[in-house]
């Protein structure tokens, strides 16, 4: 077993993890969260809070080189906005009611 090392940040819904690899980025809540390694590969991670139990699952690495523009789709734009964009403005707006509603 090898050393390991990770250190968070959390700004709300969003989360800097500090690792040995290097930074990564987060954005989501309790039981749910999407983001990108230090590798630049995408990760959604789903769970059960105060279980301890979860399931993480790794899209492909980032693309390097001189094609890596090449043979992409817009198919590609609507993973994005559905699995990065939409959960982050949903767990903002969660994040901030429940804010706005502790402090009135």
């Amino acid at each position: 077993m090898g050393f390991r090392y990770r250190k968070s940040m959390n700004l709300g819904p969003f989360r800097a993890n500090l690792s040995k690899s290097g930074l990564g980025y987060s954005l989501g809540g309790r039981g749910f969260r999407v983001g990108i390694d230090p590798r630049g590969r995408s990760y959604t991670s789903i769970g059960l809070p105060g279980t301890g139990m979860s399931y993480r699952t790794s899209g492909s690495g980032a693309r390097r080189g001189r094609y890596a523009t090449a043979g992409r789709s817009s198919q590609g734009c609507l993973s994005v906005v559905v699995c990065i964009i939409a959960p982050a403005l949903l767990g903002a707006a969660g994040w901030a009611l429940a804010h706005w509603s502790t402090s009135s």
